[in-house]
């Protein structure tokens, strides 16, 4: 069968199956796209987008409010119109989901878009149910999976019966709630809790252990310091035992007592978005909902293929577009695999926390003799000049060969230097070949090399900017 006669379904139209439509049409196959609800998937339209244009706007806000340079710069707290807020939001999600995705579509020629829910007949075939109402028939050589996740409802009793807001809800709300309670202690959850407290909210967290408690325990700390600093309160090991909605209020009865609020976030993690495409009648293997890849993307019924939020691989846009794209290879004749052994992630709260590679813990669980260093930021002169040293790099590097293992940073613009962290693990750099490099003076991203400096010298005896 040449490329040109090949035909694959891909179901969904997010970052994974965008990425595999357009990578296996390029590769001269014929697609036909299939999507349920609005084209672009969660990253465009509810998720990194619409949440970092709210974070960006509550960060500004937040600094003409208070900044490190109120001794000379005049501050006030400023008139927050949500309302106008997300018309500019939504105007923005709009024009990029035309651009990037809906305009795509409606000019490629080899890709032909359904709207509608599929559902696996069998290893060949789809039924699709038509948003119209009509059902189509659509057979394939091959099939991508890339429906991506929902906000989890966790099974706190009464929760259902309420008004509560999800992560994709919260992004859309039309005013700044006097109090919010916020139930999660992930990236999305301490997103939203800092950019509504920004906004206006009085803020409270409910953490069922602690803030980011898969991370190194530092970083959580640093976290919790910088919501206190600014007001917003914290409760640690704390879980919600019933929620209930009445007279227009939360109540929350939780292990360290009651709380009341204005509005609920439930941000506890996300569902695969599975159960209506039949997959166990066709036997492809999934655990928790989330569909199984091996190293090529495929599942385990040969021809198949998957990607992004709907699998066992980590819920980040980048991660899904890289896969889709390594499937839509691999569904025309190649071989790409996806290596996520120096995969970076960022929280962009402020500061930000960036990671890549492993933490000290997995490095020691995976038996490796490690040697660490931590550099506070009042060492980073980007820093100093900032007027802003709360946080700190820290590196992991193999004890005898000093090879760089991994990257934990909590600082303004971690995600900016993490992916230079990348680079140097992926390169397999050591420790003191990142401290000989040239790095700009006066750059975050500078802490890198001073960090990696502290291995062999002390950097508090160094000129500002030494080499």
């Amino acid at each position: 069968m040449s490329d040109s006669n090949l035909h694959i379904a891909v179901i969904g139209s997010g970052g994974a199956a965008m990425a595999a439509a357009l990578k296996a049409a390029e590769r001269g196959a014929r697609i036909t796209l299939i999507e349920r609800g609005t084209v672009g998937g969660t990253c465009v339209n509810i998720g990194c987008v619409p949440s970092k244009i709210l974070i960006r706007a509550a960060h500004i806000a937040h600094l003409r409010k208070e900044s490190p340079f109120d001794g000379g710069l005049s501050a006030q707290t400023p008139v927050v119109d949500r309302a106008a807020l997300l018309r500019q939001q939504q105007a923005r999600v709009d024009e990029l989901r035309d651009a990037k995705y809906e305009g795509i579509l409606r000019d490629h020629p080899n890709i032909t878009l359904l709207h509608g829910e599929a559902r696996f007949i069998d290893a060949h075939q789809l039924v699709v149910t038509l948003n119209e109402g009509d059902e189509q028939i659509v057979h394939f050589d091959r099939a991508f999976i890339g429906t991506g996740a929902r906000p989890t409802q966790p099974p706190i009793p009464g929760l259902a019966d309420t008004p509560y807001l999800s992560s994709t809800s919260a992004l859309t709300l039309e005013t700044v709630p006097e109090r919010m309670a916020v139930i999660g202690a992930g990236y999305v959850a301490l997103e939203l809790a800092q950019a509504f407290a920004r906004l206006g909210s009085q803020v409270t967290v409910l953490a069922r252990s602690r803030l980011l408690s898969s991370e190194d325990p530092a970083i959580g700390d640093a976290v919790e310091a910088a919501f206190r600093r600014e007001g917003i309160e914290v409760l640690n090991q704390t879980q919600a035992s019933r929620v209930d909605y009445t007279d227009n209020e939360f109540v929350l009865a939780t292990t360290t007592g009651t709380l009341r609020a204005d509005q609920l976030l439930v941000a506890t993690g996300r569902t695969p978005n599975t159960e209506t495409l039949n997959l166990n009648q066709i036997d492809v293997e999934i655990a928790k909902g989330a569909v199984l890849v091996d190293k090529y993307l495929q599942t385990t019924v040969p021809g198949i293929y998957a990607a992004g939020d709907c699998t066992d691989q980590p819920e980040f846009v980048y991660v899904a577009a890289a896969g889709g794209s390594r499937a839509g290879t691999n569904m025309t004749g190649g071989e790409a695999t996806l290596d996520l052994s120096a995969m970076p992630g960022v929280m962009f709260t402020d500061p930000q926390v960036a990671t890549v590679g492993l933490t000290e813990a997995e490095a020691l669980r995976l038996d490796y003799s490690v040697d660490t260093r931590v550099l506070d930021l009042e060492n980073v002169p980007r820093s100093l000049v900032n007027f802003d040293t709360h946080g700190f790099i820290k590196m992991v590097a193999e004890r005898d060969s000093g090879r760089l293992l991994g990257v934990q940073a909590v600082t303004a613009e971690a995600g900016e230097l993490i992916q230079t962290a990348v680079m140097a693990i992926r390169a397999g750099m050591t420790v003191q070949e990142v401290a000989d490099e040239l790095f700009p003076y006066l750059t975050m991203v500078e802490g890198l090399k001073l960090c990696a400096q502290t291995f062999t010298k002390d950097v508090k005896q160094l000129s500002c900017c030494a080499g």
